[in-house]
């Protein structure tokens, strides 16, 4: 058990600096970037750049270039496949020394569906986290929201809420979303036991792709193709794409985890790098 309570912000600020890197790293890996090179582009001395990356992600930066190349993806896929068909049949999420997180799930009806939100009242609030600031909101039925900010934009976070929930009744309540906050990232800073109870609101289809989302385990990449196959609709990759873009609770439903076929890890709502560095931590955590 952990005794101390995470400092999410200086999280967060070690976040960007992953971020960036990782950024710099894909736009420059075909030149086999230094560590030099790396360090320099988001102001840091090699020395403590390494460490912060290291420690962050789990291996060093000139490891982590073999990552962004197809042939890895490739190879990731090929050991996923099998795991991932264990863990539907089993009904397990999959081995892992990781606490699994534990999700309890509860959608919305047809009705409470077309009335997009209407009598529902939702409490948010902005929190930092270990993969950058976020927007997290829910209802007395579960958590509904997870929304990363972009360029510490709060009014666009809260728009795309607004959006999904068009006629709820929206109340700013960080004490009461810091609770929730906690509970979703222990699955990366320490166990908590207890379920985290969420709350969609989609199509049938969505839904039923985010639940398979939830049943592929830590640091386990899946393809596209494979959940098509895993909800008996081999046919529907796109759609399944689609479906997984819409996600509205990054992490909680690990979207981060699924990647195209031929091996490119594909784009991410939240940006790419922050899919790979969700990814990695979770594989460095589970070597632990």
């Amino acid at each position: 058990m952990h005794n101390m309570t995470p400092n999410y912000q200086q999280m967060t600020s070690d976040y960007h600096v992953v971020e960036r890197a990782i950024a710099y790293l894909e736009q420059n890996y075909q030149d086999q970037p230094s560590l030099e090179d790396v360090a320099n582009s988001v102001g840091y001395s090699p020395y403590h750049f390494q460490r912060l990356f290291s420690r962050w992600v789990g291996i060093s930066p000139k490891r982590f270039l073999q990552f962004l190349t197809k042939e890895h993806a490739k190879e990731l896929l090929r050991k996923s496949s099998p795991i991932l068909d264990v863990a539907y049949q089993t009904g397990l999420s999959g081995p892992s020394r990781l606490h699994d997180l534990f999700v309890s799930c509860e959608a919305v009806t047809p009705g409470e569906y077309k009335m997009r939100g209407e009598g529902l009242t939702i409490v948010y609030g902005y929190h930092y986290s270990p993969f950058g600031e976020c927007l997290i909101a829910a209802t007395e039925k579960g958590v509904c929201s997870l929304i990363f900010i972009q360029n510490g934009d709060h009014s666009e976070a809260y728009q795309v809420l607004r959006n999904r929930w068009e006629r709820s009744d929206l109340r700013n309540n960080p004490a009461q979303t810091a609770s929730i906050m906690e509970k979703i990232f222990s699955f990366y800073v320490g166990p908590d036991q207890t379920p985290l109870h969420i709350f969609l609101r989609g199509t049938n289809f969505q839904l039923k792709v985010w639940e398979a989302l939830l049943h592929i385990p830590p640091a386990i990449v899946v393809s596209y193709q494979d959940i098509a196959r895993q909800i008996g609709m081999p046919k529907a990759t796109q759609a399944v794409g689609r479906a997984v873009a819409q996600n509205p609770l990054p992490v909680i439903i690990p979207c981060h985890r699924v990647i195209r076929k031929i091996g490119v890890f594909g784009d991410y709502r939240w940006g790419a790098a922050r899919k790979k560095a969700i990814l990695w931590w979770e594989m460095a955590k589970g070597s632990l």
